[in-house]
This record gives C-alpha cells, structure tokens and sequence, in this order.
C-alpha cells in the first residue's frame, strides 16, 4: 500500500473513532494521543470552548491539574491565538509569533515547530514537534481538525447568552465592524412620535343651549342632520307655562276692567282719581307679567342660529329629559371647517410645539390617513374616558385634506428626531426611572 493510501486509511479510521468517541474527554485523549496514527508529533493539547475555557486535553495526561504552569501557559497562548488568528483554520506557530511575555517561556513548555487548528465553534488543537510542517501535513492536519470539530459539537455544551456575547465582542477584526456598525445604527436619527386618540370635531362650533329650566318635548331634527338657519331644533314642554301665560292674562283682563270701571267713576268723583291710578299701576304689572309669560312661551321653541349640521348623540337620549338653564343640548357645525382633537397619554407624552406633524388613521378607513398640524396645546392633563390623563392637542388639517365630521382613529403625533437607541430605550427608562425613582 502506497503511503497516501495508508494515510487516508489512518485519517478514516480517525474520524471513525472519533465518531464512535462516548463524550468529550474521550474525543479529547482521541485527538491528543491517537492522532500520532497520521501526524508525527511530540506534544499535543486541546483547547475547549464553552462557558468555562480551558486547557481540555493533553497528549500522554490522563488527568489534568490546571494550577500547572504548563497548563495555564497552554491557556494563554490558546486565548492569544483565538484573537490573532482572525478567520484562519490552521496556522504554522512559532515562538516569534506570540507576545515577548509568551515567546519566552516557549522553549521550557513546547518544541521549536507547532500547528495550531481550530476545531470550529469548539476550540482548538495544538500539535508540536522540533522539525518544520509540510503543507502537505497542514492539509492532512486541518481535515483531521474538522472532523474533530465536527464531533466535538455534539458534545459541547449549549452556550448562553454570556458566551454568545462574549463571543460576538470579543476583540478582532470582524467583531470590530460589527460594533462600528452597531453603533451606526443605534445613532441613525429617527423622528420621535406616539400613538393616540384622536377625533374630528368642529373648528368654530356653535352650542345650541337650553334657553330655560325644563324638559325636553321633543327634538325636531337627526343626529347629524344638515339644517338652514331658523330650522326648529327642539321643544320644550310647555305645560307649566301655558299655564302662567292663561292666568296672567285673566288678571290682566280682570285688572283691565277694574282699570275701566274706576276710569268712569272718577269722571264725576274726585275720590274716584286715586282708585282710577291704583288700578292703572295694577293692569300695567299684569300685563308686564303676561307679557312675559308669552315670550318665554316662545323661547320654548328653540331654532338654528345658523346653518349647518346638527351634532348629538340619540333623540332618545335627550327627549323626555330635564335641562338646566344654559345645559348644552347639541352642537350645531360647518362640516367645512373643522380640525383634529388630539388626547396625548400623560404617560407616553413628548415634547410636542405648534407646527408639530399630526398624521390621522381613521378606525372606518384603514387605507385612508389625513396630515395635520398641531395649532393648540394644553399646557395641562386632564381627566378623559378610561379615567386616563392626558394633554388634549388640537391640529389644523392640510388643505385639501377634508375627513368627515366626527370621525374618529388613531394619530400620530410627531415630535423631534432622536437618535434610533433612544427612541427604542425611551420607554423602558422611563418605567426604570418610575420604578427606581431617579
């Protein structure tokens, strides 16, 4: 058998073994001690990555006690080639190759020529002699190490996420760009913005008031109705001042023949002159009181000041229900002018000034979105529906921009632009600071 036959011989036995290998320090003595089959060597150790790096095996070492010099030495040298190696599988090592501090203990711990191999995500292999290594045993070397590589994962432990990430920021090259890259990103400016509940209200409305104490009759229009200016909104029940209007009148008229029947007898008494006026004083105050009872009579009948449409919630709701006086019955707007109603959460409120961008998704219209811009702030939070706090935020829609009147969705209120990280870490520091009480 020639000698390239008898060497892939040795290398599938090799890898066999290494296969039928029951756990990781059996692999380890496999590689340190029975690779002599295909590489001569005088030395040899093994390197094992995981959460605890260490000097995993040594050639003709049972046991290994790693307060050795020898041992921690190794150790050195491996972390030293982890970072210098960069992507390489194998490479030729050699006492000038490693830290003064290192390459002077070289020649009490290893001979002149050594091979180091990486054995993947694992470790890594060292092999050592006096003479040189041909390429044609680097090649048979680091096929040998891939194998092992590839048998050692399935005995390597899981790595958590410390290791990962030591890993992934150990210093080199590759993990350089990446922090370079990291740090590009984490500062790219975005633009600052939160989601709230926004609806579409009247820009200058009218409120269509109860004019007197009383109940509401009857409510003559529709929710959302358009109406002309003088249009019968609603009535109030008249009963009570019907009633007042029919008895002032009849002491009115009472007081008027009084006032008639006196008128004659001071034509020819003069005693008769002092009733007469009395009687002139009484009929002016009642008809005064009727009169009065006759206009509020009318008020009773409440009209449209001006036209528009009528915004309230159910005739239901209203008819049947006592009001006070000036209690708002309903809104009477132009659906041509109106503007967005912002609440902005206390909890999740930004830095947000007059100008500011508004973008309106509407809850009826997911393929529709409305821009405005903010006009008015509250400088205040208050009370809304859930019991939450929050800063309402009024926005003048762009023109040509005309969503219907009462509408409502979700607004995106724009702030100023940040840095990426600090737009993602925002909300947890402020939970943090709330929690800690920075």
């Amino acid at each position: 058998m020639s000698d390239t036959s008898r060497e892939l011989a040795g290398l599938i036995a090799l890898m066999r073994r290494a296969r039928e290998a029951g756990d990781a320090a059996e692999l380890g003595f496999i590689a340190v001690n029975e690779s002599r089959q295909l590489l001569p060597y005088r030395q040899a150790a093994m390197w094992r990555e995981g959460m605890h790096r260490h000097v995993g095996a040594l050639s003709g070492l049972s046991e290994i006690d790693p307060t050795v010099p020898y041992v921690q030495w190794l150790g050195q040298v491996f972390r030293h080639m982890e970072h210098e190696a960069g992507d390489a599988d194998c490479r030729v090592l050699r006492a000038a190759d490693l830290p003064e501090r290192l390459a002077g203990e070289w020649p009490s711990f290893l001979p002149a020529e050594a091979l180091w191999l990486r054995l993947g995500a694992q470790g890594a292999l060292l092999f050592a002699r006096d003479d040189a290594w041909s390429d044609y045993e680097i090649r048979l070397a680091t096929e040998l190490a891939h194998g092992y590589g590839h048998a050692l994962s399935f005995f390597g432990s899981r790595r958590d996420w410390r290791e990962t990430a030591r890993r992934w920021f150990a210093p080199g090259p590759k993990q350089r760009r990446l922090l370079l890259a990291a740090l590009i990103i984490a500062f790219l400016p975005i633009r600052l913005s939160v989601l709230a509940r926004a609806e579409v209200v009247p820009q200058t409305p009218q409120l269509v008031r109860a004019p007197i104490a009383g109940v509401i009759d009857r409510i003559n229009v529709e929710p959302n109705q358009r109406v002309a200016k003088g249009s019968p909104l609603f009535d109030l029940d008249a009963t009570v001042l019907s009633g007042q209007l029919a008895m002032a009148s009849q002491e009115r008229d009472a007081a008027q023949e009084r006032f008639r029947a006196s008128a004659q007898l001071a034509v020819t008494d003069d005693k008769g002159k002092l009733a007469m006026e009395q009687d002139r004083a009484r009929l002016e105050e009642k008809s005064i009181e009727a009169e009065y009872a006759a206009r509020e009579l009318q008020r009773l009948h409440v009209t449209a000041p001006s036209g528009g449409v009528v915004v309230f919630s159910d005739k239901n709701d209203w008819q049947g229900k006592a009001v006070a006086v000036g209690e708002k019955v309903m809104t009477l707007a132009d659906p041509a002018k109106v503007e967005l109603a912002v609440w902005l959460p206390a909890a999740e409120a930004i830095d947000v000034a007059p100008g500011a961008g508004v973008t309106l998704y509407p809850n009826a219209s997911p393929t529709e979105s409305y821009d405005a811009r903010v006009t008015r702030v509250a400088y205040k939070a208050e009370a809304v529906e859930g019991g939450l706090l929050a800063y309402r935020l009024q926005a003048a829609f762009a023109p040509g921009e005309r969503p219907r009147l009462g509408q409502m969705g979700t607004a995106r209120v724009y702030g100023s632009w940040v840095p990426l990280c600090y737009y993602a870490l925002r909300r947890p520091l402020t939970a943090a600071r709330q929690w800690l009480g920075w």
